[in-house]
């Protein structure tokens, strides 16, 4: 099928494209970054936006760098920038690890970090990241900015806090301590699908003690989040496997399972209790 009629804009600044949204949002306008879910949608038409606004020409919006002890990424820096570290240390290295279990190849080329965080996919890693690092994004329109913490930006399955005529401009990242580590594990059915779960993990160790625990979880749930109760399972025990498996069977139990057509929620808790698991003893490795 081919998408049903839209008008195309193409602003060169983002005070443009926010211009644009605001009179367009009404009209079902839709910002396009990299299009690898939106484009899709529309050539089924089960989307049929009114207008793309095509933010692409902005070059403000490519920008990634690190200010005020955070990692800022553009709205239009495509997952194939973290191929490579884009920052020294842990975070730099975690990205680059995260980023080769999305989607393929190709896909990377185009896709953008904040696309995927505005979509909000359950699945997403890049929401994932967010989550666990308990970043911010944002929002920009002609009513000015606001800056969304990540524990308040998810709001459901592909459901977030954007309003309709606000643009994601930026995503940040703290940057981790030297000595952070880090681990990430997500079970798919094939290399390349989405994933039906997904942990990250990141402490630091003093005095052989874990210390500064981060447990997240995604695509077991609506939206990724801190699993407090397997954070308190880590901080102050030795890292290892009675800490790791203690700290996996209290995120499979703090979980709300999704089901679906070919998963059940039972599946996916166990799969939360191996993937919690394998991501602590990445960061140990």
């Amino acid at each position: 099928m081919k998408p049903a009629r839209f008008e195309y804009h193409a602003p060169t600044s983002v005070d443009e494209a926010v211009q644009l949204l605001g009179t367009l949002a009404a009209e079902d306008g839709r910002i396009l970054a990299g299009g690898q879910s939106l484009v899709p949608t529309m050539a089924f038409r089960l989307a049929k936006p009114g207008h793309l606004i095509d933010i692409n020409a902005i070059a403000a919006l490519e920008q990634i760098g690190t200010n005020d002890g955070a990692l800022a990424i553009g709205a239009c820096v495509r997952h194939a920038a973290f191929h490579r570290p884009v920052v020294a240390g842990p975070l730099g290295q975690l990205m680059s690890t995260v980023v080769r279990h999305i989607a393929h190849y190709p896909i990377r080329q185009r896709g953008t970090f904040c696309g995927s965080l505005a979509h909000a996919d359950p699945a997403s890693e890049w929401c994932l990241v967010l989550a666990a690092l308990d970043g911010e994004v944002v929002a920009k329109s002609a009513h000015g900015d606001r800056v969304i913490a990540a524990r308040d930006f998810f709001k459901g399955i592909m459901t977030t806090a954007l309003r309709d005529d606000e643009l994601l401009v930026e995503a940040r990242l703290p940057l981790l301590s030297a000595d952070m580590r880090c681990g990430f594990y997500e079970f798919s059915r094939r290399v390349g699908d989405f994933a039906m779960a997904a942990a990250l993990g990141i402490y630091r160790v003093e005095g052989g003690k874990i210390v500064e625990p981060r447990v997240a979880v995604g695509g077991a749930e609506p939206n990724p989040r801190r699993i407090a109760q397997a954070e308190a399972k880590l901080a102050g025990a030795a890292p290892g496997d009675a800490a790791f498996r203690a700290a996996a069977d209290a995120a499979m139990t703090a979980v709300d399972a999704m089901e679906d057509a070919t998963t059940t929620a039972e599946f996916r808790r166990d799969l939360v209790l191996a993937v919690t698991r394998r991501a602590l003893e990445r960061a140990a490795a």
